[in-house]
Formats: structure tokens, C-alpha cells, sequence
């Protein structure tokens, strides 16, 4: 089973992470989305932190996509910002890149189910 490392901070993965689901309760703008990069998660999760000005609360899903990273943000809404137990237990997928629609993940549904259903399906 895939491991699932829940960090308030997309700064706490290590390289020992490479491979995991990340999910942290950071922002997914450009700066954390580097950190998500140089441990290289199967999936990182985000919170949108409520889109901001030309997108900068998501604009790291992109980033990754161009890397080749799965990656998706949960609404602001629906979990708090900078807590990642929040992001699992409430957190509602708002946007998601190709890479992550790949692996099943949908805007709109809740994140943990799909996270359960991620990683019982990869070996």
C-alpha cells in the first residue's frame, strides 16, 4: 500500500517521501509546490487557500503537471488552511491537474475516500 504522509507543511517531507501521497495543509502556490518537487510525492495535496489573485493559491498544480507530478488543492472551505488532519478529514477536492485526474482524483468529491481508493488500488 502506498504510504500517506500528513504534514501541516509541505516543508516537512523528506526524500524519504518520494513516492508518497503528500498531504499537507499548505497553500498550493509556486513556493510549495517546489518543496513537493524535490521529494517527487506519487500525489500532493494542497489547499486552493481561496485561489488568490491570478490563481497563486494553485498555481504550483501546474508547475507539477509540467514535471510530470500529480497534484490537487481541496476549497478553503471545506478544510483549514495549514492543518493537515483537516485537509483528510473534511477536505473537499476544488482543483486538480491531469496528472492527478489520472490517478482518479475529482473536483467536487471529497479527498479522503478518494485517497483510500488511490491507495488501495496502487500496489
Amino acid at each position: 500500500m502506498i504510504s500517506l504522509r500528513v504534514v501541516d507543511s509541505i516543508t516537512e517531507l523528506q526524500p524519504a517521501d518520494a513516492g508518497c501521497i503528500a498531504l499537507s495543509g499548505s497553500h498550493g502556490g509556486l513556493s510549495s509546490a517546489r518543496y513537493a518537487l524535490a521529494v517527487r510525492p506519487l500525489l500532493s495535496v494542497f489547499n486552493d487557500a481561496g485561489v488568490g489573485l491570478d490563481e497563486a493559491g494553485v498555481t504550483g498544480l501546474a508547475f507539477l503537471q509540467e514535471q510530470g507530478l500529480a497534484a490537487c488543492a481541496v476549497s478553503h472551505m471545506s478544510a483549514r488552511i495549514g492543518l493537515a488532519a483537516s485537509t483528510l478529514e473534511s477536505g473537499v477536492v476544488s482543483h486538480a491537474n491531469a496528472a492527478a485526474e489520472a490517478l482518479g482524483i475529482r473536483t467536487g468529491q471529497a479527498l479522503q475516500p478518494q485517497i483510500e481508493q488511490l491507495r488501495r488500488r496502487q500496489p
